[in-house]
Order: structure tokens, then sequence, then C-alpha cells
């Protein structure tokens, strides 16, 4: 018998269908945000059972959106097809054309979209899908600049001294981030300043302006090195969650979809020792950890979507077992093929749960051959998560359009996630 067997035993409900997820709804109880993570952001099972919970969190407890690992203008696309204006979720999520284009514009995804669109036909509350992140500068200030133009002429002056700036740079951002650094060249203060004149607008184009501000900072910060560029781009994803909460009023909920990486807590985990944050850790902090439910999800082997290089073509690519001793080593031996943790209060937790173990992340990079070398997070997974869904085996997703797109983006640590 594994010496953690029992434990799983105990904890551990199989995952047939999404009946199964009662538990985890009565753990959510009157929680306002459930952030449910991803082990990869090319995995069939990831995507299937985050929207079987998301389907129900709003269909029978009220959730007000959804909010994701994506941009602003990309999702805001989305947004429109779901409110039934605009394109088709298809047609939107072909939209999305930055690197890794696979991680929303997926059959999965669109499945869900296409599930949202009809609920919203059916009732006065209607759901939106959201982008937290902050990757599409100059998107989001064309879309500046088509609104002003439409809505408040005399405010184009202060967006187009940013857009100037900008468009120096050609739209890569390497270029404009090395600059910062050897040429002490910066286009800050034209971009608060644009900032600061739209700031108290309408949601969208006020949030444009929050990207390009935090994506120039992102991209300052990216060569400095340290946790700074994490920080930035995490902190900008936490602060977007809170504006659309806001937004949506008293009683509104969230639901947010990233990776495991900036899901769970970081200080369980060894990015607090490197001095990063999550916005899972940080919306504990704001909203209090009882107003908030994190979800972590992992699997042994299969296979995953990804790119071998940054900017790489998009390739499936198997995933070998979990290595001894780590998390998913342990599952493999000891849960069923499928699985639920719901994990218990503090003081009657398993080793499982509180034993720091190597827990497995595949960012858009990844190199199967090179995994004994990284791809490992030290975790104490009853502090990292709330929750956690297991799957044995687990499959690729499947990509709207298996095209090659350059990208000037920087990487992001670890992998891309």
């Amino acid at each position: 018998m594994h010496r953690y067997g029992d434990e799983v035993a105990a904890i551990a409900r199989p995952l047939v269908d999404d009946g199964d997820l009662d538990v985890l709804l009565d753990r959510v109880g009157d929680a306002r945000v459930v952030m449910i993570g991803e082990a990869s952001h090319g995995t069939h099972e990831y995507y299937v059972w985050r929207q079987a919970l998301t389907r129900r969190l709003i269909a029978e407890r009220g959730f007000s959106f959804v909010a994701v690992e994506g941009d602003w203008p990309d999702c805001e696309r989305v947004d429109a097809s779901v409110r039934g204006s605009g394109a088709t979720p298809i047609e939107a999520l072909l939209g999305y054309e930055r690197w890794p284009t696979w991680m929303w514009a997926n059959e999965e995804v669109a499945d869900f979209a296409d599930w949202l669109r009809g609920h919203n036909a059916s009732t006065d509350r209607k759901a939106g899908f959201h982008g937290l992140d902050v990757y599409s500068m100059w998107e989001s200030l064309r879309e500046i600049l088509t609104w002003l133009r439409e809505h408040d002429p005399e405010q184009v002056d202060s967006a187009l001294a940013a857009y100037h700036c900008l468009a120096a740079y050609s739209e890569d951002p390497q270029s404009y981030a090395w600059a910062t650094k050897f040429l002490r060249a910066s286009c800050e203060d034209d971009v608060v300043r644009m900032l600061l004149d739209l700031r108290g607008r309408d949601l969208p184009v006020r949030q444009n302006a929050e990207v390009v501000a935090g994506a120039e900072h992102y991209y300052r910060a990216m060569v400095r090195g340290g946790p700074d560029a994490w920080n930035v781009r995490d902190r900008h994803m936490d602060a977007t969650l809170a504006r659309l909460l806001d937004h949506y009023g008293d009683g509104s909920r969230a639901v947010v979809w990233a990776h495991n990486t900036h899901v769970g807590d970081a200080r369980a985990t060894d990015q607090a020792a490197l001095g990063e944050v999550t916005i899972g850790s940080l919306a504990r902090e704001r909203f209090g950890a009882g107003q908030v439910v994190l979800v972590g999800m992992g699997s042994h082997r299969g296979s995953v979507i990804a790119g071998r290089t940054w900017g790489g073509a998009m390739t499936q690519l198997p995933v070998p077992p979990g290595r001894p001793g780590s998390l998913e080593d342990i599952l493999h031996a000891t849960a069923p093929p499928q699985a639920l943790f719901v994990f218990p209060p503090l003081g009657e937790r398993p080793d499982l749960l509180v034993d720091a173990l190597p827990h497995r992340a595949i960012g858009v990079v990844y190199r199967p051959e090179q995994e004994q070398l990284g791809n490992y997070v030290p975790s104490v997974l009853g502090d990292r998560y709330d929750a956690f869904l297991w799957f044995d085996e687990t499959r690729a997703l499947r990509p709207l359009h298996p095209l090659h797109v350059d990208t000037h983006e920087l990487e992001t640590y670890p992998s891309g996630v």
C-alpha cells in the first residue's frame, strides 16, 4: 500500500459526470470568486470539466461572468457574441490571432460559448465573458482611438500622443522593452496621462486604457529580470477582476479561468520565495479567503497542444508519466482515473495536503524530453487550492485553426503560463 493510499481513498470522489460536482458546489457556497485552474493550456479534459463546473455556477448559482487569462479586445468580441450580438461564437474565437491562438480558439471553448449564448437568450441576467491579461497594448490603443473619435473627439489628442510614442517601435514590444533599458526611452508619461483622462469612462474604453498602461509597465519590467514582470501581470489581472465585479454591481460573482500557476496561492509554493504573487493569493487578500474558492487540476500522462519554442507552430506533444515522488505519480498510484478532491478544513488534513510535493506545470512552450529538468512547482496542495480535479490520462484539445502565427511577445515564467 502506498503511504498516501488510505488518505487518497478517504477524500477522493470518482468524477464521472457533472452531477459529481455537487460536493464542490456545496463548497463554493456563497463565495464571490471561483478560480478554476489547469496544469496546461492545451488539454481537452481541463477545458471540458472547467466548463462543466462553470455552466453549473452560472445556471444554478447566478455567477455573473467568466474572466479568463486572455486579451481584453479579443474577449470583448466573444462577450458580444454570447450576449447575442455580433459574430457567432466560432467567428469571434477565430479572431484570436495572437500566439498561442489555440489557448482560446479551440472547439472546447466554442462549445461553452455556444452554451452561454443559449443560456443568455433565455434570461435577463446575461453572463459575460471578459479578458484579464495585459498583452494587447496596440490593439487596445486602436480600440481607444476608435471609441474616442466616435464619442469624445476632444480627447483624441492624448490618446494619439501615446499611440505615436509607441508606434515608433513598430508594434514590437521587445524593441520597446530594450529601448527603455538601454536608450532610456519611455512612453510611460504619455500612457499614464491618457489613462488619467479616461478613468471614469465606460468600462470597455477605460479597461483598454488600463491594459495599455499595464502592458507598458510590463514590458519595462521584463528587461529588468526578477519577479517584477510576473507581478505586474498578475496584479493587473487582479485589478481587472475587481473592476469587473464593481461594474456588475452588488451581488456579482465571478468565475476565473487561468493556469494553475496563476490560480493557486503563491504562498503554498516556491513562487512566494521568488517574490511572486498570483491572482489566487491576491484574491484571498482582497476578498477574504472565505469568499474565494481556488480549484486546481492535474494529470499523469497523455498528450497536449503546445509549442516547442516561443512563437513556434502549435504541435501535439506527448505528456510523459509524472516524475517519481510527484503529486502526479502519487495520484496515479492511489486515486481513481478521474477524481475530485474537496479539501477538508485546516486541522483535519492528511499528509497529502500538508506535505510539499512537486506538482507539474506545462506552459504554452513545452519540451517533454526536458521535463525532468523543470516543469514542477513544489506545492502544499491543501494550501495552494481548495479543491482539485484529477485525470490520470488526458488528451490534447482541438484547435480551431492549426496555423503558425508569429509573435513578438516576451516569454513569461514558467514557460509561458
